[in-house]
């Protein structure tokens, strides 16, 4: 029986293709599709099922069902056996479909008579399209090799609907790619640039999905993975001017490039009757389709690393290459889906700047978008489909804003935002070296937050007198293996040395939530940014901190250390992370190593609940510097990461700028040094404000140093805090209206 239906199969996959070939309307070739399929199976129905928007299915060719239904069926995401499919994209294999939870009798299609159902979903690589669904009267389930032949054809449905063969045919589609279009996403690095569209990773077309020779597939493949390894050795080799993170970045890139297991899925899928480009975009489509479920950012970025490597075997497998003939524009904008690090790397640094519909901002494609500068948007949702090679475009990293074919308006108050820009940063350049100081005397320290070693030559030019926090999370989630102690130290050894004495505030490592590492066992939470994360992993596991420790101490080699520990909620935690520190430093001085001539031992202020810790806490610690991200989620219970809440809640809402008033009032008067850092440290007004309530040290990214000092040295923060204390008690939820009025009678 599996072997008739093999060869009943490839039989059919032959008839697809040269359906495919057909010059004829997309309805006409859906129609003939069914058929075949109902055919092949032995099934009495086939149907075919397409969303038509992101939350609907319409029933678009059936044999079997009532004709009449088709294009009048329509179920929304979730409802039914096929909602079921397209949603969860899995299959659904049922002898009894009315006894299965969720069925739904659609009476226009005549369905009644039919006992068994199997819906396979339509998708390409990642990108959910719609349901095939089989049908029987008798009651059966059909059997793995059925299931997989579905699978299979619905990778040649899935070729046929997005060339357009049934859905946006016809002039409308061309028409729609000549308007204007905005895109909110998200801010992956900071900067605004005008340029041109430059597609990345044009599509590759699988033309034959089925092959009648596995041995001669399977040697193209062993062949086409080989030639992709000598590549990416190729690009390791080539990396001897970059950073030591980004060819950490790439050799993560390798362990995927010679992962086993992948190349045992491959050669299965090829044994089975598949092409060789078959079974690597059913790999890779089985890949999208875990990516767009994980909530691990980790994992996800790993995926897309994967990704990346299914596209370039495809390419050496197709001959296709990248070069569709278009040239690269002068001012070139990358668009993308996503992007690998080794993809990126090639590119070099000619990229004005980079789009794309999926990422993070810990992606490793941040990464090297930081390390070089160029601006990047993030979740740019459906840009991939929009945009055409050459289209104008202007990305507003600062907003997370890309406009794509702008109209004039649009582009000319783009342009002049830029060339107010460029004559800020000449007045930011002149006042560089010069102190923060209002009109009052009042001086307030501004320092740059970090986390890679390409980030240090900011700090001079940037007029930040220190780094207050640098992140050493990174350097641990770019690797596939716990980083070494000599490297560790090494790392920080540079940091130090690139800061030229001044201050660096390290903050041990801060995992969890949405940074988790791939070496250690994930840990299933219903709320991870509430969870086992930052400093409850290094107590739980003391001999990760303890490493990480020693490194900071052997790196500082007698030079002063500032070190802070990340999501302290109570005293007892600082404690125990303290004891710990203080075992390192008793054993370094056993082992006769130099140790720091100065010592600060700070805490991250991001609970509310620290804020009324005891007073021996705030007496104890060295320092504090408020996690203004994290605290203002909990201080709001807004998660940062959901746009529909996070937005609504102003930083400058008298409620919490009355809370963490209430923090500095308790520093001083225990004397405890008190910083804020995060985002909002970044923005002038939010800084302005923080400040005027008594913070007078903050902590941003480089390029928000000169903005934040510029407004400072022009304002008088006392009469600020007058502004802000007088629309508190006037009842007024915010002060951000009271202080831009006060701000503009300024000038």
């Amino acid at each position: 029986m599996a072997e008739r239906f093999e060869t009943e199969s490839r039989k059919l996959l032959g008839r697809l293709r040269d359906t495919l070939a057909e010059d004829s309307a997309g309805q006409a070739r859906l129609d003939r599709i069914v058929t075949l399929i109902a055919d092949s199976m032995q099934a009495e129905v086939c149907s075919i099922y397409l969303f038509r928007d992101s939350e609907t299915l319409e029933l678009c060719a059936t044999q079997g069902l009532q004709a009449e239904a088709v294009h009048q069926t329509r179920l929304r995401l979730g409802e039914g056996l096929v909602g079921r499919t397209a949603k969860t994209r899995t299959v659904v294999n049922t002898a009894n479909a009315p006894a299965e939870k969720g069925f739904r009798y659609m009476p226009e299609t005549g369905e009644e008579r039919f006992s068994s159902f199997c819906g396979v979903p339509i998708q390409r690589l990642g990108d959910a399209l719609g349901v095939l669904v089989v049908q029987s009267k008798a009651e059966r389930q059909f059997t793995p090799d059925e299931v997989y032949a579905l699978e299979v054809v619905a990778m040649v449905i899935a070729e046929m609907t997005e060339l357009g063969a049934f859905v946006g045919e016809g002039a409308a589609l061309s028409a729609l790619h000549q308007q204007p279009v905005m895109f909110r996403g998200a801010i992956g690095q900071e900067g605004a640039v005008e340029g041109q569209v430059f597609l990345h990773e044009p599509r590759v077309v699988v033309t034959n999905p089925i092959s009648d020779d596995p041995d001669s597939e399977l040697k193209r493949l062993r062949e086409a993975v080989e030639t992709l390894r000598g590549s990416v050795d190729d690009m390791l080799m080539r990396t001897d001017t970059v950073s030591t993170e980004q060819r950490e970045v790439l050799d993560a890139y390798r362990m995927f490039a010679n992962s086993r297991s992948w190349m045992r899925r491959m050669e299965s899928d090829v044994e089975n009757g598949l092409s060789a480009e078959a079974a690597v975009e059913k790999e890779q489509s089985l890949a999208r389709t875990r990516m767009n479920g994980a909530t691990d950012a980790y994992l996800r970025d790993r995926l897309h690393d994967l990704d990346d490597l299914s596209n370039r075997l495809l390419r050496i497998l197709t001959g296709q290459g990248r070069d569709t003939g278009a040239e690269m524009p002068d001012n070139p904008v990358l668009i993308a889906r996503n992007i690998g690090p080794g993809e990126l790397l090639e590119y070099g640094k000619k990229l004005r700047g980079i789009v794309l519909e999926e990422g993070s901002v810990g992606s490793h494609a941040a990464i090297v978008a930081r390390a070089w500068a160029i601006p990047l948007v993030i979740h740019a949702g459906g840009i991939t489909t929009e945009a055409l090679n050459g289209d104008p475009i202007l990305v507003d990293g600062d907003q997370g804003i890309v406009h794509l074919r702008p109209d004039d308006t649009v582009t000319a108050a783009f342009r002049d935002k830029i060339a107010m820009q460029a004559r800020a940063q000449e007045r930011y350049a002149s006042i560089r070296d010069l102190p923060a100081e209002d009109k009052a005397g009042n001086v307030v320290g501004l320092h740059m937050n970090a986390g890679l070693m390409a980030d240090l030559p900011s700090l001079p030019t940037s007029g930040a007198e220190g780094v207050g926090l640098f992140r050493t999370e990174l350097q641990f989630l770019i690797r596939n293996q716990m980083p070494k102690r000599a490297e560790l130290s090494a790392l920080y050894a540079r940091v130090m040395d690139a800061a030229e004495g001044r201050r660096v505030a390290f903050r041990t490592l801060d995992i969890g939530s949405d940074k988790v590492l791939p070496y250690m066992k994930p840990n299933d939470e219903p709320n991870p940014a509430m969870g086992w994360r930052a400093i409850r992993v290094g107590l739980d596991k003391p001999g990760v901190l303890r490493m990480q420790l020693q490194a900071l101490l052997r790196a500082a080699n007698g030079r002063p250390l500032t070190i802070m520990f990340p999501f302290i909620a109570q005293y007892d935690e600082f404690r125990a992370a303290r004891a710990e520190f203080d075992k390192a430093i008793a054993r370094e001085k056993i082992l006769g190593h130099p140790l720091p001539d100065k010592i600060e031992v700070g805490a991250m202020l991001e609970t509310p609940s620290l804020a009324f810790a005891p007073n021996a806490f705030f007496k104890e610690v060295d320092f504090l510097s408020i996690g203004g991200n994290d605290l203002k989620q909990f201080f709001f219970a807004a998660d940062r990461e959901n746009e529909r809440v996070r937005r609504r809640y102003d930083t400058l809402n008298v409620s919490f700028l009355s809370f963490l008033e209430q923090i500095v009032e308790r520093c001083r008067a225990t004397g405890t040094p008190v910083s804020f850092c995060g985002e909002d440290a970044g923005r002038p007004v939010e800084a302005l404000c923080l400040a005027a309530i008594g913070l007078r040290t903050l902590s941003m990214r480089p390029a928000s140093v000169g903005p934040v000092k510029h407004l400072i040295r022009r304002v008088n923060l006392n009469e600020a805090r007058e502004v802000i204390h007088a629309a508190r008690d006037a009842g007024e939820q915010s002060v951000r209206k009271s202080i831009t009025e006060w701000l503009a009678k300024q000038g």
